[in-house]
């Protein structure tokens, strides 16, 4: 796929589009929201990803994205929300409800789960204590 960094280094910034791409498989517009942190199943993290869910809905819908990406205008479109752990069972409830109602609009949503891999000790990537 090809994925463009947009200017975000967000984390859960509202408004902020994560990554925007094109999948050449499916000749879909992509776009990426990557939720780093634990699901914590509070309410504000429910909130929050509500609340970014609706940005990148209204980022589509709005015609922003055509502006923003012409190359992308007019493709089908969709959200991959990118964790490391599998969702708990109230935000699984939420995704539920967000991807009925994108589906209304014809947005796909996707849920991508790919666990950290953590080095062994002989591994250069971490610096080392001692």
């Amino acid at each position: 796929m090809d994925i463009e960094p947009e200017v975000s280094n967000s984390k859960n910034q509202t408004g902020v589009i994560d990554l925007i791409g094109h999948d050449p498989k499916t000749d879909e517009a992509v776009l990426v929201m990557n939720e780093p942190h634990e699901w914590s199943d509070s309410d504000e993290q429910l909130l929050a990803l509500q609340e970014r869910f609706n940005a990148y809905a209204s980022f589509l819908l709005d015609g922003e994205m055509a502006e923003a990406h012409p190359e992308l205008a007019g493709k089908a479109a969709r959200i991959e929300l990118r964790c490391t752990r599998m969702p708990d069972a109230r935000t699984l409830e939420l995704l539920g409800l967000i991807h009925d109602h994108l589906a209304f609009q014809e947005i796909k949503l996707e849920v991508v789960i790919k666990e950290q891999k953590h080095c062994d000790e002989d591994c250069d990537c971490q610096p080392q204590n001692g």
